[in-house]
């Protein structure tokens, strides 16, 4: 079901079908009713290259966090290699404040099938999966109920609508780690192993699932793709803004009188989305920050909010889209609280696979329990600092930067409101005797 009612604001592509309450999912018959597979059947009498231009045209680019051209990343696979090519869903949707992809896996499924069916067409593929989050088993069932449609329709299978072309599609439970979220560490999750990652190169276009050429992509990347081969590219690009194209699924949260999920044109702007779209900060209170793109991307300041969320700008601006969750916090927000609990969850998730990110994650979480504590110093402070720029970019994956960009920006931006807890804690030191045993 949706989890809240549509805005006027909205530019309802992705989700133009559905309506709230959704009581179930649709159905092929449903999707079908509304041109659901025309875009299969027009791709079908395109060349693959046809294809790719098209995606390229649109300037759709990743919508799992990175924001990567999608056109340009099919376009790196050879099709001519002897070796099978797969297509690969990345539906391990982890990011704290995230929560738009399971709007498509358990309200219109059929969406994602076409949208595969298509990415596989482009590249050559046979086979492909979906990786879903292993505590999404709503979504699970949902997926595999439609893509038994599916067959039954032929739209997989051996013949997929009668062109002579073979693809079979499945669903691949995670096992609930974020760090699967991570394109490789998921691949190697697919082939049985621990979820950790590879080193890169080889990318996976070259050598992805089982050493072959896989494109990997996010449930709202593939799910682009119908409306993109039915009405063109260059219409698709039209609706976001220059070299990002189309509409986001945006997830609000925080401190917002109306947290849900909405479909905005890319490059929407910041404070629009929390006061039209959001319907202002709760209790009339004032905004102190935003968390624009799920919680590892540096944090704004409310004097930075009047910005266009697209991935160039925020880019610029020192932050990231990344997975579209946007976190609103009002004045009240305990900043020092915030980071630390941001912190524990990433000390909680990290792999273990490089020294930077195991060390480096457990050290941040354990001086901001101090400063959470309120038995931190203030050389503290610069200890985060310090230990957050010695992770960035020496990691194996994006991880260890997940928890190093909002440290750094939360005490940079915030170092203030650190240096007054520390300040007036009060902090009472029993007698030696009467001290409790500490084990660290």
């Amino acid at each position: 079901m949706l989890y809240n009612e549509p805005s006027p604001h909205e530019t309802r592509i992705l989700t133009r079908r559905l309506v709230y309450p959704q009581a179930e999912p649709i159905g092929y018959e449903q999707y079908a009713a509304q041109q659901g597979y025309e875009a299969l059947r027009k791709a079908l009498a395109m060349t693959p290259d046809a294809i790719i231009d098209e995606v390229k045209k649109s300037s759709l680019r990743g919508r799992g966090g990175a924001g990567f051209p999608a056109g340009m990343k099919w376009s790196f696979v050879d099709r001519k290699s002897p070796k099978p090519k797969y297509i690969v869903v990345n539906a391990d949707e982890g990011e704290p404040g995230t929560c738009k992809d399971r709007i498509i896996l358990e309200n219109e499924p059929h969406r994602l099938i076409e949208g595969c069916v298509i990415a596989a067409r482009a590249i050559g593929a046979e086979r492909g999966w979906i990786y879903i989050r292993g505590e999404y088993r709503r979504m699970i069932e949902t997926m595999d109920r439609a893509i038994a449609e599916a067959y039954q329709q032929g739209i997989l299978g051996a013949n997929v609508l009668g062109s002579g072309t073979r693809f079979d599609l499945y669903t691949h439970t995670g096992a609930g780690s974020y760090e699967c979220g991570e394109e490789s560490a998921l691949l190697e999750s697919l082939e049985g192993k621990r979820g950790n990652p590879r080193l890169k190169p080889p990318f996976p276009a070259t050598s992805g699932a089982f050493q072959c050429p896989t494109i990997v992509n996010n449930v709202e990347t593939f799910s682009a793709v119908p409306d993109i081969i039915m009405n063109g590219g260059d219409w698709y690009a039209a609706l976001g803004a220059p070299r990002n194209g189309g509409t986001r699924l945006f997830c609000l949260s925080g401190h917002v009188n109306k947290p849900g999920v909405y479909e905005l044109p890319m490059g929407y702007n910041l404070l629009r989305m929390i006061n039209d779209v959001g319907g202002g900060i709760r209790g009339g209170k004032k905004l102190k920050a935003v968390v624009p793109g799920g919680s590892s991307c540096p944090i704004l300041k409310a004097e930075e909010c009047d910005i266009a969320m697209d991935f160039d700008t925020l880019a610029k601006a020192g932050s990231m889209l990344g997975s579209g969750g946007v976190i609103i916090l009002d004045e009240t927000t305990d900043m020092v609280k915030f980071l630390y609990r941001t912190m524990k969850f990433y000390a909680h998730e990290s792999c273990g696979w490089c020294i930077p990110c195991r060390e480096g994650t457990a050290w941040l979480k354990k001086i901001l329990e101090r400063l959470d504590a309120g038995v931190g110093v203030s050389k503290d402070l610069d200890m985060v600092d310090q230990l957050a720029q010695s992770m960035f970019g020496r990691t194996f994956c994006a991880l260890g930067d997940a928890a190093a960009m909002p440290a750094m920006s939360i005490i940079r931006k915030f170092r203030a409101e650190f240096e007054e807890r520390i300040r007036s804690a009060q902090v009472f030191i029993p007698a030696p005797e009467t001290r409790p045993l500490v084990v660290l």
